[in-house]
């Protein structure tokens, strides 16, 4: 519940909505979605990483339509002009002397962009996004103009290593590195895909407006961060200990994403539940977000943790399922899996025993009923 000094709780609700429709069409994409709600609400840029054929630029596409904003999106190549993001040169002015850009429905009017492949632009291109996306200014000619732009979101296949794009990487404040869909939704995944092919991305309604996102961006700082703060610095130093480095720029700039968690889940006070977010703000490369998530599951006290350890068990009743369905004699296996699941019988009668929150009691609940089931049919096959 809410206790600040207006009732903000309609815009929460508007952002909670936001968050759930744009994971809707997808399966398995409910950690991408907050990512993208959070740059959303905080006026920052985020960068989805990982393989093609992961749903990362469909993603960053719904998020954009699901605000009424201005518009701009583009795929970059090595063989992208300038012209084609910036707009092309006003020759009637350059007869006069003058350096414009003709930029009607081009980036510089936008609020909502979504570059994709945005490491493949050339030099001249990323100076100019270096400027726009921190300062929110291009310059034009010998003008400095002002820019509109709320949130960029971009999608890439891999990290650059170059240090001509370190500056440009940092510039996205959230970072998340995308995998496959897990094996136990694929078929869920096969239902989504198939639903797709036949009736194609439904059009959605706008759910957000600029002023609205305006609102919601001036309520994150009436959020009490002060219970968090000597815990955060903790963690920083935590995580630096394992060779991940979080500029100065980015300790700050996490604040403010830590915050809009809060709020997403109601909260007008922050608590260490949400400092899961620095799982998308310190790390630079997927190896370095395990190091980071690995850091926080010792250090936080996360619901989350606890929710990944149930969907853990959940994952391993799914591998044994599967295993019992495909072979009908005795695998040896199973004797192992065996063991696993009993052990996980414990873990999750001691979340059970031990957690207060009653979402995470009655998630715990079902998996163990299904547990319970999982381990019978394993004996009867042992015993065949």
């Amino acid at each position: 519940m809410l206790i600040l000094q207006r009732d903000y709780s309609k815009l929460v609700e508007l952002m909670k909505k936001f968050k759930e429709e744009l994971a809707k069409p997808f399966i398995g994409r409910e950690e991408e979605a907050l990512v993208l709600t959070l740059a959303i609400m905080t006026a920052e840029h985020a960068i989805l990483v990982g393989e093609p054929g992961t749903a990362k630029s469909a993603m960053a596409r719904r998020a954009a339509d699901l605000v009424k904003a201005r518009f701009f999106k583009y795929l970059l190549t090595r063989y992208t002009d300038p012209d084609e993001l910036f707009g092309p040169l006003d020759i009637a002015a350059l007869r006069e002397g003058k350096y414009v850009r003709i930029s009607v429905n081009r980036l510089p009017e936008a609020e909502i962009v979504f570059l994709d492949e945005i490491f493949n632009a050339s030099s001249a291109i990323l100076n100019t996004l270096l400027t726009l996306m921190n300062e929110r200014v291009i310059y034009d000619g010998y003008r400095e103009v002002q820019v509109p732009l709320w949130t960029l979101i971009s999608a890439s296949n891999t990290v650059p290593e170059e240090p001509e794009y370190r500056a440009l990487y940092d510039r996205f404040l959230l970072r998340h590195f995308v995998k496959p869909v897990s094996e136990d939704k694929w078929g869920e995944l096969l239902d989504a895909a198939w639903r797709i092919e036949k009736e194609g991305y439904r059009a959605v309604e706008p759910l957000l407006s600029m002023r609205e996102l305006r609102e919601i961006y001036d309520v994150i700082f009436n959020v009490d961060l002060s219970s968090i703060k000597d815990k955060l610095v903790k963690l920083y130093a935590a995580i630096e200990d394992q060779g991940v480095h979080i500029s100065d720029r980015r300790k700050g700039k996490a604040l403010k994403v830590i915050a809009a968690h809060s709020l997403l889940h109601g909260r007008s006070k922050a608590v260490e539940e949400d400092l899961v977010v620095l799982k998308y703000v310190a790390p630079q490369t997927a190896e370095e977000a395990e190091k980071t998530y690995i850091v926080l599951l010792e250090e936080v006290s996360l619901k989350e943790r606890v929710l990944e350890e149930i969907r853990e068990v959940e994952t391993n009743i799914r591998e044994v399922k599967a295993l019992l369905v495909r072979r009908q004699d005795i695998d040896p296996r199973l004797i192992e899996y065996l063991r696993g699941l009993e052990r996980a019988r414990e873990k999750l009668k001691k979340i059970l025993n031990t957690s207060v929150e009653d979402s995470v009691k009655r998630r715990a609940l079902e998996v163990l009923v299904e547990l319970e089931e999982t381990i019978e049919s394993v004996k009867r096959r042992l015993v065949l």
